[in-house]
This record gives C-alpha cells, structure tokens and sequence, in this order.
C-alpha cells in the first residue's frame, strides 16, 4: 500500500519537508520513494504541490498522512469519501486570569505605573547615598594615604 507522507530535508533547526509517496511499510528516510509530489517549508508556510499527481495517487488508493490531509484541504485537491481529516485540538490556556492580556485595562494600566515608579524611586535614592557615601569613603582614604607616605618614607629612611 502506498503513503503520501513528508520526508524531512533540511539542515539542523530548519526543517524543509518533500511530499513524496512511497510505500508505507518504509520509513521516510528510506530513499525508496516512488514519486515527489511537492515541497513545504513550514517557516514561511509556503506550499508547491502538484495537485494532478496527489489526485492521481489518492484515487489509486494512496493513504496520506494527517499533515499531508490539511496541506491538499488547503491546496483545494479534493479528498476521497474515505480520508477523514482529524479533528483540530482545542487549546486550553491555563490560568487565563493570570495573563495581562485577558486582564481589563484600567488594572492593567495602574498596576504597571504605580509600582515600577515606586521601585525607580527607591533605587535612585538608594543609589544616591551609597554615591555619596563612597565619595567621602575615599576622600577619608585620600587623606590617610597622605599623611602615611611621610611616615613611610621616615621608616626607609631608618632601616637603611
């Protein structure tokens, strides 16, 4: 029995797919293809099919996978009675309240500003002491480092 499957082609971390059929008993790296019919990159979702051959192989009986089912529904090529195209999932967004997005905006608006000015403030004049503390810190240093030198040089000049 045939497949209609993607064979991924591609380097590392960009994937390229070819839309080949061959038989479904090997595995898409095989080699053994018995005819390409397209190719898809999924980062640009762009599509090149040849619709006369995918309609050929599907009423010979070839089963396409379900990616390969959504990609010729989109291509317009019209599906055997027989394909069934699974059902899309539904998504479930955990904790939706928790998300600015779903929040209305006016708490939005006034939780964002209030607190991160509070915080900028703080920080400034956090910053400022310990500024204005190192300076003196060093002022006071300057001055001992001035006062040491004459006794250093006094010690040198005894021990020799």
């Amino acid at each position: 029995m045939l497949a209609i499957r993607m064979q991924r082609t591609g380097r590392r971390g960009h994937a390229m797919f070819r839309l080949v059929v061959q038989e479904s008993r090997r595995t898409p790296t095989s080699g053994k293809v018995a005819a390409y019919l397209g190719s898809y990159d999924p980062h640009s979702k762009a599509v090149t099919l040849n619709k006369e051959r995918a309609q050929f192989y599907l009423d010979h009986g070839a089963q396409p996978s379900h990616g390969i089912v959504r990609l010729l529904d989109k291509e317009g090529v019209k599906l055997p009675k027989w394909v069934t195209a699974s059902p899309s999932k539904e998504r479930v967004v955990r904790n939706a309240d928790k998300r600015r997005s779903t929040r209305p905006e006016k708490l939005v608006e006034t939780e964002s500003k209030k607190p991160s000015e509070q915080v900028v403030n703080e920080e400034t004049a956090e910053t400022q002491e310990k500024a204005e503390e190192t300076k003196q810190e060093i002022a006071g240093n300057k001055q001992a480092e001035a006062a040491t030198p004459e006794a250093s040089e006094n010690t040198d000049e005894v021990k020799t």
